[in-house]
């Protein structure tokens, strides 16, 4: 039988109603592990137990349009911009009452680590981001990539149309397929695997969600007014001050691997910058020693 995170629990946070695991004793250091697109908290399916087996109070979120995650109120803009991911996280352990922790992801959940850790670095004892500094620089979003990155991101290219909504919204489970396949060639998840985390994206919101982060984040589509503050504080691309490493899996299919040396200037507390062999863009499901073992270093 494929492993579950369960059971959840949910707690009223900012302008969610967050669904989240939780395990490990409740007075350990807390981590916050935070999942990308598209994927879901089962990334995390193998680093909770062995953080919670460490003495670590383990949280595993479900970003807003996924899962069992639901908005509060039903004229809430169903935004995905980086500032909102951001605030919910910091909603999150204001809820839990946590004072600080660990922000560790990937894809969405590396950028609202890098936003909480940027913005709130009081309330972040140490980052673990894969792909770097993460924070879009949407002033500069139109700025061609090289021909290979371009071709890689197709989906962000599709999500622009209103025919790639309503693709989206039709296909969803096999875009998310696909994707995978392409940012992870050498992990063979089975159909079980693939179909765990596929609930999540029947969210009512998660077409609304992805679409409008997909189109922000090329200054295509207004912000929520709520976020405008933090969207101009992330505009001045801030350095991250907290303990951070910085994790590339060589395989990504989406994000290259690098030497991490074009964002150092990011950071002003880089313990490491790694480079997993053989892992993709799901790094913490497809190599989650590596993943727990630098949680487990930012943590000291």
């Amino acid at each position: 039988m494929t492993a579950r995170l369960q059971p959840l629990r949910e707690i009223d946070a900012g302008v969610l109603r967050i669904a989240y695991f939780e395990s490990g004793p409740a007075d350990g250091p807390a981590v916050i592990l935070l999942h990308g697109y598209p994927y879901d908290i089962h990334s995390y399916v193998d680093v909770a137990p062995r953080l919670a087996a460490h003495g670590c109070r383990v949280i595993v979120p479900y970003v807003r349009g996924y899962g069992s995650t639901r908005f509060l109120d039903p004229s809430i803009p169903r935004s995905g911009q980086q500032a909102a991911i951001g605030a919910d996280l910091i909603a999150l352990i204001d809820a839990l009452a946590i004072p600080r922790a660990v922000f560790a992801g990937y894809d969405w959940g590396g950028r609202a680590a890098c936003v909480g850790a940027a913005l709130w670095p009081e309330r972040c004892a140490g980052l673990v981001s894969v792909g770097g500094y993460a924070i879009q620089d949407i002033a500069k979003a139109l700025k061609p990539a090289s021909v290979p990155q371009e071709f890689a991101y197709w989906y962000q290219w599709y999500f622009q149309t209103e025919r790639g909504r309503a693709g989206l919204a039709a296909h969803r489970a096999e875009i998310a397929r696909l994707l995978w396949q392409q940012w992870s060639p050498n992990w063979r998840f089975d159909d079980a695997t693939f179909a765990r985390s596929a609930e999540a994206f029947d969210n009512p919101d998660h077409v609304e969600v992805v679409i409008h982060s997909y189109r922000h984040r090329y200054g295509l589509a207004e912000g929520d007014p709520r976020y405008q503050e933090l969207e101009q504080r992330l505009a001045a691309q801030p350095v991250i001050t907290v303990p951070t490493i910085t994790l590339d899996g060589d395989a990504d299919g989406v994000t290259p691997a690098t030497d991490g040396r074009a964002h150092a200037g990011k950071f002003s507390n880089r313990i490491a910058h790694r480079v997993i062999p053989r892992a993709g863009h799901n790094l913490p499901q497809e190599a989650p020693e590596a993943f727990t073992a630098a949680v487990r270093e930012v943590l000291r």
